[in-house]
Protein backbone atom coordinates (compact mmCIF):
# COMPACT_ATOMS: atom_id res chain seq x y z
CA UNK A 1 0.00 0.00 0.00
CA UNK A 2 1.20 3.27 -0.96
CA UNK A 3 1.10 5.85 1.85
CA UNK A 4 3.52 8.63 0.80
CA UNK A 5 5.12 9.40 -2.53
CA UNK A 6 7.97 11.73 -2.99
CA UNK A 7 8.48 12.87 -7.08
CA UNK A 8 8.41 15.60 -9.78
CA UNK A 9 5.17 17.31 -10.75
CA UNK A 10 4.21 16.22 -13.90
CA UNK A 11 1.08 17.53 -13.92
CA UNK A 12 -1.23 20.03 -11.64
CA UNK A 13 -5.16 20.74 -11.64
CA UNK A 14 -7.87 21.18 -9.26
CA UNK A 15 -8.78 17.73 -8.68
CA UNK A 16 -5.87 16.22 -9.29
CA UNK A 17 -2.00 15.55 -9.96
CA UNK A 18 0.67 13.18 -11.57
CA UNK A 19 3.93 12.85 -9.69
CA UNK A 20 6.65 10.87 -11.61
CA UNK A 21 8.28 8.80 -9.48
CA UNK A 22 11.92 7.39 -10.23
CA UNK A 23 10.13 7.43 -14.17
CA UNK A 24 6.78 6.22 -13.24
CA UNK A 25 3.70 8.46 -13.31
CA UNK A 26 1.28 8.40 -10.18
CA UNK A 27 -2.14 10.01 -10.81
CA UNK A 28 -3.48 11.25 -7.46
CA UNK A 29 -6.68 12.62 -6.69
CA UNK A 30 -6.52 16.11 -4.49
CA UNK A 31 -8.31 18.32 -2.62
CA UNK A 32 -8.65 21.93 -3.20
CA UNK A 33 -6.83 22.51 0.02
CA UNK A 34 -3.77 20.55 -0.96
CA UNK A 35 -3.92 22.05 -4.46
CA UNK A 36 -3.68 25.89 -3.40
CA UNK A 37 -0.51 24.47 -1.78
CA UNK A 38 1.49 22.94 -4.30
CA UNK A 39 3.98 24.65 -6.62
CA UNK A 40 3.65 24.91 -10.10
CA UNK A 41 6.56 22.35 -10.98
CA UNK A 42 9.37 20.90 -9.37
CA UNK A 43 9.69 18.40 -6.17
CA UNK A 44 6.46 17.65 -4.17
CA UNK A 45 5.90 15.22 -1.11
CA UNK A 46 2.34 13.96 -0.60
CA UNK A 47 0.37 12.10 1.89
CA UNK A 48 -1.51 9.14 0.32
CA UNK A 49 -4.12 7.27 1.14
CA UNK A 50 -5.06 3.93 -1.73
CA UNK A 51 -8.27 2.73 -1.97
CA UNK A 52 -8.29 -0.72 -3.57
CA UNK A 53 -11.13 -2.09 -4.91
CA UNK A 54 -11.97 -5.35 -7.19
CA UNK A 55 -11.67 -3.40 -10.31
CA UNK A 56 -9.15 -0.22 -9.55
CA UNK A 57 -6.90 0.94 -7.49
CA UNK A 58 -7.13 4.87 -6.69
CA UNK A 59 -5.11 7.43 -5.27
CA UNK A 60 -6.10 10.32 -3.27
CA UNK A 61 -3.15 12.88 -2.70
CA UNK A 62 -2.95 15.63 0.72
CA UNK A 63 -0.36 18.11 1.46
CA UNK A 64 -0.92 17.35 4.90
CA UNK A 65 -0.85 14.30 7.57
CA UNK A 66 -4.11 16.10 8.80
CA UNK A 67 -5.82 16.18 5.67
CA UNK A 68 -5.16 12.70 5.18
CA UNK A 69 -6.22 11.79 8.63
CA UNK A 70 -9.42 13.69 8.52
CA UNK A 71 -10.21 12.22 4.91
CA UNK A 72 -9.88 8.54 6.93
CA UNK A 73 -12.32 9.74 9.54
CA UNK A 74 -14.88 10.93 6.55
CA UNK A 75 -14.90 7.61 4.68
CA UNK A 76 -15.06 5.17 7.53
CA UNK A 77 -18.41 6.67 7.47
CA UNK A 78 -21.68 4.93 5.91
CA UNK A 79 -22.59 6.80 2.85
CA UNK A 80 -19.71 8.78 2.29
CA UNK A 81 -16.84 7.40 -0.70
CA UNK A 82 -13.43 9.02 -1.63
CA UNK A 83 -14.57 11.33 -4.06
CA UNK A 84 -17.47 12.75 -1.55
CA UNK A 85 -14.63 13.13 1.28
CA UNK A 86 -12.18 14.67 -1.56
CA UNK A 87 -15.22 17.18 -2.04
CA UNK A 88 -15.61 18.00 1.55
CA UNK A 89 -12.11 18.72 1.80
CA UNK A 90 -12.53 20.87 -0.81
CA UNK A 91 -14.89 23.01 1.07
CA UNK A 92 -13.59 23.06 4.53
CA UNK A 93 -10.75 23.62 6.11
CA UNK A 94 -9.52 20.85 8.02
CA UNK A 95 -9.54 22.90 11.63
CA UNK A 96 -12.96 24.12 10.15
CA UNK A 97 -14.26 20.82 9.60
CA UNK A 98 -12.70 19.24 12.53
CA UNK A 99 -14.84 22.25 14.67
CA UNK A 100 -18.06 21.49 13.09
CA UNK A 101 -18.21 18.27 13.55
CA UNK A 102 -17.10 18.51 17.59
CA UNK A 103 -19.71 21.06 17.65
CA UNK A 104 -22.32 19.19 16.03
CA UNK A 105 -22.95 22.35 13.22
CA UNK A 106 -24.83 20.97 11.18
CA UNK A 107 -25.50 24.23 9.56
CA UNK A 108 -22.34 24.58 8.51
CA UNK A 109 -21.51 20.73 7.34
CA UNK A 110 -25.08 21.42 4.75
CA UNK A 111 -23.04 24.31 3.46
CA UNK A 112 -20.93 21.57 1.78
CA UNK A 113 -22.09 20.34 -1.98
CA UNK A 114 -23.00 16.71 -1.45
CA UNK A 115 -24.13 17.02 2.17
CA UNK A 116 -27.94 17.20 2.87
CA UNK A 117 -29.46 17.15 6.80
CA UNK A 118 -29.15 13.20 6.69
CA UNK A 119 -25.65 13.21 5.79
CA UNK A 120 -24.69 15.88 8.44
CA UNK A 121 -26.35 14.35 10.82
CA UNK A 122 -24.79 10.87 10.71
CA UNK A 123 -21.46 12.78 10.06
CA UNK A 124 -21.89 14.27 13.61
CA UNK A 125 -23.43 10.98 15.19
CA UNK A 126 -20.59 8.94 13.69
CA UNK A 127 -17.57 11.60 14.16
CA UNK A 128 -18.04 13.81 17.14
CA UNK A 129 -16.31 11.75 19.51
CA UNK A 130 -13.61 11.37 17.53
CA UNK A 131 -13.11 14.86 15.93
CA UNK A 132 -13.01 15.74 20.15
CA UNK A 133 -10.60 13.31 20.29
CA UNK A 134 -8.62 14.72 16.96
CA UNK A 135 -8.76 18.26 18.43
CA UNK A 136 -6.89 17.13 21.83
CA UNK A 137 -3.82 14.74 19.91
CA UNK A 138 -3.04 17.56 17.60
CA UNK A 139 -3.17 19.77 20.36
CA UNK A 140 -1.53 18.05 23.04
CA UNK A 141 2.14 18.99 24.29
CA UNK A 142 4.94 16.91 26.25
CA UNK A 143 4.17 17.17 29.61
CA UNK A 144 6.14 19.09 31.96
CA UNK A 145 7.42 17.98 35.41
CA UNK A 146 6.19 20.89 37.09
CA UNK A 147 2.77 21.02 38.08
CA UNK A 148 -0.28 19.00 38.98
CA UNK A 149 -1.89 16.50 36.66
CA UNK A 150 -4.74 18.49 36.61
CA UNK A 151 -3.11 22.00 36.45
CA UNK A 152 -1.42 19.88 33.29
CA UNK A 153 -4.59 18.47 31.74
CA UNK A 154 -6.05 21.70 31.74
CA UNK A 155 -3.38 23.20 29.48
CA UNK A 156 -3.81 20.65 27.65
CA UNK A 157 -7.18 20.64 27.80
CA UNK A 158 -6.93 24.87 26.87
CA UNK A 159 -4.73 23.82 23.96
CA UNK A 160 -7.01 21.73 22.28
CA UNK A 161 -10.04 24.01 22.94
CA UNK A 162 -8.08 26.88 21.24
CA UNK A 163 -7.26 24.21 18.11
CA UNK A 164 -10.88 23.72 18.14
CA UNK A 165 -11.56 27.52 16.79
CA UNK A 166 -12.47 28.98 20.56
CA UNK A 167 -11.11 31.88 21.51
CA UNK A 168 -8.71 31.69 24.39
CA UNK A 169 -10.66 33.57 26.85
CA UNK A 170 -13.87 31.84 26.28
CA UNK A 171 -12.22 28.46 26.79
CA UNK A 172 -10.34 29.62 29.97
CA UNK A 173 -13.60 31.09 31.50
CA UNK A 174 -15.36 27.70 30.72
CA UNK A 175 -12.40 25.70 32.29
CA UNK A 176 -12.41 27.90 35.55
CA UNK A 177 -16.57 26.86 35.85
CA UNK A 178 -15.40 22.79 36.24
CA UNK A 179 -14.21 20.92 39.43
CA UNK A 180 -13.37 18.06 38.46
CA UNK A 181 -11.69 15.40 40.01
CA UNK A 182 -7.89 15.71 41.29
CA UNK A 183 -7.27 12.66 38.59
CA UNK A 184 -9.76 13.69 35.85
CA UNK A 185 -8.37 12.81 32.49
CA UNK A 186 -7.97 14.85 29.95
CA UNK A 187 -11.22 13.98 27.72
CA UNK A 188 -13.64 14.27 30.74
CA UNK A 189 -12.02 17.74 31.55
CA UNK A 190 -12.88 18.61 27.66
CA UNK A 191 -16.10 16.93 27.23
CA UNK A 192 -17.36 18.87 30.11
CA UNK A 193 -15.71 22.23 29.12
CA UNK A 194 -17.25 22.06 26.06
CA UNK A 195 -20.85 21.26 27.38
CA UNK A 196 -19.95 24.96 29.03
CA UNK A 197 -19.25 26.48 25.88
CA UNK A 198 -22.44 24.90 24.12
CA UNK A 199 -24.82 26.35 26.73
Amino acid sequence: MIALLTGQLVRRAPDQVVVDVGGVGYQLYIPLSTFYRLPEAGQVCLQVFTNVKEDAITLFGFFTASEKDLFSLLISVSGVGPRLGITILSHIAPDELTLALSQGDITRLTAIPGIGKKSAERLILELQDKATAYAISAAITPPTLSGSPTETHHQDALSALVNLGYKESLARQALKKLQPAPDAPLEQILKAALQVLLK
